[in-house]
């Protein structure tokens, strides 16, 4: 009966702020419903992964903003994770110097605000990347300057798809591979070493594959061409700034994480594991980290949802993130607040809980299984 009346009260309440913001917009006249977004946008954005130009739709924006908020969230949680593991495993070093340079690490970029991290990486790649014309130069393709870095753009041509097709299958053979081999662990006690079978799987076949259908594959070259480079693709001064302000800030988090999941295996786990034989190395891939990363891990989901709304403050360095351009350009034009920020909203609440459930199920694959 509690429950009932507690829940009969909450959507009292929740009926009635919504009959009043209704209400409310009705009296200023405020525009409502979701037309704005079949609306030309008039607006260009710096950077897009699908075709995009100031004719297109307001829903186009969404989706060019919703693009680069998942590019930048992921390419962070990655090399935070990198950093992060190094680090923490660091951390715990028995080499004074590496110990005491992690925790300096994490000392310092873990107290600075995470907005003025960002705001300082991009006005140091501003003042220290040359102009274009004295750009660095990497293996006669890769150029750096004030403006990015330009890379070689690969295009795509109709026969690639066989590729993809071949890296799938040898997914698909490299799970049931797995579980052959797991299948015979459990029955026999001996463990068998996949890794050969593992590449020539994943990178081999492809890559046979691949030449055999006579390279589907070419690279558009970035030129230099009077004062800006043409053709290639580039990774603006914005995006680079914000995923290394992302990754470094995190990574300092994730490294705590991994060093309090190590410090809560027991030392007897330790101990067992040189006494075996097996050297530091081995212990700590094959007994320390497997059982760490079971308590390190909730906390690193934590840290993997911050990483990504982290990625909204883009909007202080200009990066075409969602928050940037659907919140702010489009709202500014078209003055309807409910919906774009409601929209916004679910898209951030989306990606957290998709992010969540995919590390809570790989937590639930590394449990013990106890027989």
């Amino acid at each position: 009966m509690f429950q009932i009346i507690t829940l009969v009260v909450i959507a009292y309440f929740s009926y009635n702020a919504i009959d009043n913001l209704f209400i409310n917009i009705e009296n200023r006249g405020i525009r409502t419903g979701f037309d704005f977004l079949q609306t030309e946008s008039g607006f260009d954005i710096a950077e897009y992964l699908i075709d995009y130009s100031s004719a297109s739709t307001n829903l186009r924006v969404f989706y060019v903003g919703l693009i680069n908020t998942l590019v930048i969230s992921g390419v962070g949680i990655i090399f935070a994770s990198i950093i992060g593991l190094i680090v923490g495993i660091a951390r715990l070093s028995n080499n004074w110097l590496i110990a005491k340079l992690a925790g300096g690490y994490i000392e310092l970029f873990r107290n600075i605000p995470i907005l003025l991290q960002i705001l300082f990486w991009y006005n140091l790649a501003l003042s220290s990347f040359p102009h274009p014309r004295q750009s660095f130069e990497l293996f006669g393709s890769v150029f750096v300057n004030l403006r990015g870095i330009y890379l070689p753009k690969p295009i795509v041509t109709d026969g690639f798809v066989w590729v993809v097709v071949a890296l799938g299958f040898g997914i698909l053979l490299k799970i049931l591979l797995k579980r052959h081999y797991k299948k015979k662990k459990e029955e026999s006690g001996t463990k068998s070493n996949s890794l050969i079978y593992s590449l020539l799987l994943l990178i081999g076949f492809p890559t046979m594959v691949y030449f055999a259908l006579g390279s589907p594959l070419v690279l558009d070259y970035p030129v230099l061409k009077g004062f800006n480079f043409k053709g290639g693709m580039s990774l603006s001064p914005e995006f680079l700034s914000l995923a290394f302000a992302l990754s470094v800030y995190t990574a300092t988090y994730i490294a705590e994480a991994i060093r309090a999941g190590i410090e809560s295996v027991s030392k007897g786990q330790k101990e067992a594991a040189l006494a075996m034989g097996l050297t530091r190395q081995q212990s700590l891939k094959l007994v320390i980290l497997p059982q760490a990363l079971k308590v390190a891990i909730p906390p690193i989901i934590n840290q993997y949802l911050s990483l990504t709304k982290n990625s909204s403050l883009a909007a202080a360095i200009g990066y075409s993130e969602l928050v940037n351009v659907f919140t702010g350009t489009v709202l500014n034009q078209v003055g309807q607040a409910v919906e774009i920020i409601l929209m916004t909203m679910a898209v951030y609440l989306t990606i957290s809980l998709v992010i969540s459930l995919i590390l809570n199920l790989i937590n639930r694959q590394m449990n013990l299984k106890e027989r």
